[in-house]
């Protein structure tokens, strides 16, 4: 080591009057300052003589300035330990915008700090590891959730039937719970943490529970009975035997329990065992609106021309088109036999097709009509057929019965018939006209003098099968009395025609007014002229 040090009193200015102040340094040979090596030989200044230096310095110790310390480097640790403390913060201000909010609870299960996925998955576990406790009277099975649906363990002490929430189908919506759990309070929000804990009903799958609570308990099951339908013979109509109520554990009753439970934070509950109705599938009032359709169809079936059921078809006969079935849901459903139908469309021929039958009718002197003699029946002829059976055969699964078939009509020609009575009161004669035409004529008997026949233009308004006329107190007008007087027409008045028993003496006045006719020419005018015929009165 070399000790360089100042002179004694060298407090002197330097060379620009600055003072240099004493140091003294040691510094090691070969000495290293910063990352360059330090020189320990002294330097010679310009223009001094070495020689004399170097003999002073062997008689007296040297002296010598030490090389001025080159400047310091800043020091960068604050930036270098700022820079992680930087990005630590912004990952946690990061996190804290995806965190659930500490202390955060939600069906008893803490999800504070954690992801909205990972709260899903632990709400959803959480559901999972529930178990049920079924009590109950003669419930003596105890099943855990592991156990469920393989064997049922018995044992004489147990007190219920241990059932795992996912044997129940039990589900929540953890998704949205976790969801709704962050947007309600989220880390970064310091207000929101800590909050009082979120409650979330619990939902069971229906055929899942009743599955799994069947097999543990099965004597608390009662089977129902479905109702069906079917056609009676005897009374040739569809018929309804109603359902029968099965019986089960309140499924609900069970859902309330898991919901208590799992929002109380609580593993395992007990529920005792209530009974509920089970509804057969295929209920009464189904089973009776199907058997309606049904009895419809029976009750219109056929094929129609028109409005006109022109072929009915025999109720039987249609049931046997019908095959009943019950979906799995029970419903009633029912298929159309297309080729049974074809039997009754190859009949149709000879049930639709005929000729045109003319009508008759009755008229007066002006075409009026009188009375319909025989009716009109239009003529028809069945068209192809090719496609009736499979068209009606749907048209029955959709519960229309009434089919129109394809048929070309004919129409009928009226044949008009005017009548009219004519009574000559000089011959003593009544004669019967048909279109101007002489039907029948045959002497008669009018009124006698004093009480002479009127004569005009008249028509029958009345007619009676039999008649008392007169007065059977003969002191009194009209001073006769005839019982029993047969055909009565009356046409003007009292004045009618009519068959006379009482005397053979026609071609004669004999009458009170009355035009007289013998028994079988009333009998036969009675018959012929309806109501309304014109009657002509004359000489």
């Amino acid at each position: 080591m070399t000790d360089l040090a100042t002179r004694p009193g060298a407090d002197s200015a330097s060379d620009d009057g600055v003072p240099t102040a004493s140091v003294t340094a040691t510094i090691a040979d070969d000495a290293v300052v910063g990352d360059a090596a330090v020189d320990t030989t002294p330097a010679t200044p310009s223009g001094v003589n070495t020689t004399a230096i170097d003999n002073a310095a062997a008689a007296e110790p040297a002296y010598a300035w030490a090389p001025a310390e080159p400047a310091r480097k800043k020091k960068r640790l604050g930036l270098w330990i700022g820079i992680p403390a930087g990005v630590a913060l912004v990952a946690l201000v990061a996190a804290s915008l995806t965190l659930i909010a500490p202390g955060t609870t939600v069906g008893g299960v803490a999800v504070g700090g954690m992801t909205a996925g990972g709260a899903a998955d632990a709400l959803q576990q959480r559901l999972d590891n529930t178990t049920i406790v079924l009590t109950g009277d003669g419930v003596e099975a105890t099943v855990t959730a592991g156990q469920l649906g393989a064997s049922v363990a018995r044992s004489s002490t147990s007190t219920g039937v241990e059932i795992g929430a996912p044997e129940l189908g039990a589900r929540i919506d953890a998704k949205a719970l976790a969801d709704a759990a962050f947007a309600q309070h989220p880390a970064w929000n310091p207000t929101a943490w800590f909050s009082s804990p979120a409650t979330t009903a619990v939902t069971l799958n229906a055929d899942s529970a009743t599955a799994a609570l069947r097999k543990a308990a099965p004597r608390l099951y009662k089977d129902p009975v479905d109702a069906a339908v079917a056609f009676d013979a005897g009374s040739a109509a569809y018929v309804v035997t109603p359902a029968v109520e099965g019986q089960g554990v309140d499924i609900a009753a069970v859902q309330a329990a898991v919901t208590d439970a799992f929002n109380t934070g609580r593993t395992r509950v007990e529920v005792a065992a209530q009974a509920a109705p089970i509804e057969a599938k295929t209920t009464t009032t189904a089973a009776q609106s199907a058997a309606d359709k049904l009895n419809n169809i029976l009750n219109t079936a056929g094929f129609y021309v028109g409005t006109e059921r022109t072929v009915p078809v025999d109720k039987a006969t249609v049931a046997s088109w019908i095959t009943l079935s019950t979906g799995a849901d029970g419903a009633v459903t029912y298929d159309v036999n297309q080729a049974a139908i074809q039997t009754a469309v190859d009949a149709l021929p000879a049930a639709v097709n005929r000729a045109p039958v003319n009508a008759t009718v009755i008229t007066d002197s002006e075409g009026g009509v009188l009375q319909e003699e025989s009716a009109g029946v239009t003529g028809r002829a069945l068209g192809a057929t090719d496609n009736v059976a499979a068209a009606f055969a749907t048209q029955l699964k959709t519960g229309n019965a009434v089919y129109e078939l394809p048929v070309t009509e004919t129409a009928f020609t009226t044949t008009n018939l005017a009548r009219r009575i004519e009574v000559n009161l000089s011959e003593q004669r009544a004669t019967l006209f048909e279109n101007e035409q002489v039907v029948q004529s045959w002497l008669i008997s009018s009124g006698r003098d004093g009480y002479n026949t009127a004569t005009g233009h008249f028509r029958v308004f009345a007619k009676l099968d039999y008649q008392n006329m007169g007065n059977p107190d003969l002191t009194k007008a009209p001073n006769y009395y005839t019982p029993d007087v047969p055909n009565v027409m009356y046409y003007n008045g009292d004045e009618a025609l009519h068959g006379a028993y009482w005397h053979n003496n026609f071609g004669n006045q004999m009458s009170h007014g009355c035009v007289n006719m013998p028994l079988s020419a009333a009998a036969y005018t009675f018959d012929w002229a309806p109501m309304g015929t014109e009657v002509w009165v004359h000489y």
